[in-house]
């Protein structure tokens, strides 16, 4: 590699070393992130300020790491390469090379204490550790993760669809999107629930109306006025509207069959959070919870877009971090009751 441009030089020196300081990053020589998914714009906002997040990604199963990025094997949302003395395999991979990743190596524990069915549930005969999660090698032989097993979504058809590709897909084509949750088990097509960026409250962290300054500044370059969520959600802000759906149209045309185009969407009046019970502590989609906040407040859509199944069908998540209610994976009819005040003509 060459010798990094002057210019690089002196920013690093007036601005990015200040930076460093101001974030009490300034002994720090390397950063690394791990445990749970980090967004793309968190890693490019820190790569903005010239501090990569090299990623880590194991298992208590591993003994800590078993890829991870340096500065010579970086790639942005990668995470990294395997270990020396590590191996990694992808079980039974689909048309898009996404398996679930499996791990061999000394570093793999011999077992759970007095637990011999979850042992070999775990550890193959071959003596490969099956990880839960879906992942799939670039040409280089970075290692991505694409989601878990238990996150897939089947069809109506019988399809299994990997949500949390999409969802990505759709929040990089559409920039004005801070969450996407896409919905289709047992449906014979996808639907996706749709929040706009907004501000926060400094004091409970939970989102307010007004829109961020960049979603703001996104909706004039549309051709938009709109300075909250709720002039945007329902499809209340046409240029948005027409924006979304071209966003969306594009992730539809690189999908690997019909059953993985999103047909329906919907905006949402808030963005989820943790605070609402819709996010985890770790920012994942607590979906359950998330239903249940719909179940209250946008009946009109059953009768717009006939979005929502009556029952759900999905992953199990915590309901919130709080109340440790855990769903079973079985269908939990959420929305049997319709409230007195929709008319049963309507749906």
């Amino acid at each position: 590699a060459g010798r990094a441009p002057f210019s690089y030089q002196v920013a690093k020196k007036l601005v990015f070393k200040k930076v460093r300081k101001a974030l009490g990053l300034d002994r720090c020589n390397k950063c690394y992130t791990g445990a749970a998914p980090i967004t793309k714009d968190t890693l490019e906002f820190f790569l903005s300020l010239d501090i990569p997040l090299y990623e880590l990604y194991g298992m208590s199963e591993t003994t800590g790491p078993h890829t991870i990025s340096t500065p010579e094997a970086f790639k942005l949302t990668s995470c990294g390469k395997e270990i020396p003395g590590c191996k990694t395999k992808l079980h039974s991979p689909d048309e898009e090379g996404n398996g679930e990743i499996c791990f061999w190596g000394r570093h793999i524990f011999m077992g759970y204490l007095n637990m011999l069915d979850k042992t070999e549930e775990a550890i193959d005969k071959d003596g490969w550790l099956h990880s839960g999660d879906l992942g799939k090698h670039d040409e280089n032989g970075f290692l991505f993760i694409t989601g878990r097993i238990k996150e897939l979504i089947i069809t109506a058809g019988g399809e299994n669809v990997p949500p949390i590709p999409i969802e990505d897909a759709v929040k990089e084509a559409v920039p004005l999107i801070s969450n996407a949750m896409l919905i289709g088990d047992k449906r014979k097509f996808l639907t996706m629930l749709l929040t706009i960026k907004c501000q926060v409250n400094a004091e409970t962290a939970d989102p307010v109306d007004e829109l961020s300054p960049e979603a703001v500044e996104l909706c004039r370059k549309l051709g938009s006025n709109a300075t909250r969520v709720s002039e945007i959600a329902g499809g209340r802000d046409r240029a948005v509207h027409a924006a979304i759906q071209e966003g969306i149209n594009k992730v539809n045309e690189k999908a690997t069959s019909n059953a993985q185009r999103v047909q329906k969407w919907i905006v949402l009046d808030r963005d989820f959070s943790v605070g609402g019970g819709e996010l985890g502590q770790c920012h994942e989609c607590a979906e359950c919870s998330v239903f249940l906040w719909l179940h209250s407040r946008l009946w009109y859509l059953i009768k717009a877009h006939k979005l929502f199944c009556p029952a759900l069908n999905r992953r199990s998540y915590l309901i919130s971090h709080n109340m440790k209610v855990v769903l079973k994976n079985k269908s939990e009819h959420l929305f049997s009751h319709v409230p007195a005040t929709v008319n049963p003509k309507l749906l």
